[in-house]
């Protein structure tokens, strides 16, 4: 499987068992897969996938990242766009590491994989490796799973 930036994807069960971090947004079935993550290449580690999930929640997450402007005057952590002209929420600061082998299948609609325009892209890609910087700096609060931690253990793996 080709793994490509500003694509979606499924995470295995599996992912989830071995890592256990009570933190992250876990598979919920239901008889479809969900939630589908929005993926992007580690600029350090080929190895490394980064996947933000993304939610149908719109409200809930309007009033958290309104908040969060409130206070901080801005926001890097929540971005609202449209996947198959639904609008979304990426939840950047739920994102987290993952290894291929973790990788269950593209996200794909109507024979079509499911992608995000370019503008988008830009702005989720600038925006996680922004958070991502922050946190390995040591600003952890950032991000709900302890992405350090996942990072190390599936790099001690390969």
């Amino acid at each position: 499987m080709n793994i490509q930036t500003g694509h979606f994807y499924f995470i295995k069960d599996e992912f989830f068992e071995e890592i256990k971090d009570k933190e992250l947004m876990v598979n919920k079935e239901n008889g479809y897969m969900r939630p589908c993550y929005y993926c992007f290449k580690d600029n350090r580690n080929n190895n490394l996938y980064w996947f933000i999930p993304v939610s149908s929640k719109i409200e809930k997450y309007k009033a958290i990242y309104d908040k969060k402007l409130a206070r901080y005057k801005r926001v890097d952590t929540i971005v609202f766009g449209y996947i198959y002209g639904r609008k979304s929420a990426f939840l950047i600061q739920n994102m987290f590491p993952v290894t291929k082998k973790y990788i269950k299948e593209e996200y794909v609609k109507q024979n079509k994989e499911v992608i995000v325009n370019n503008v988008l892209k830009r702005e989720l890609n600038t925006k996680a490796n922004r958070v991502l910087e922050l946190v390995k700096a040591g600003n952890r609060n950032l991000v709900f799973p302890d992405i350090i931690k996942i990072e190390k253990n599936l790099l001690s793996e390969s």
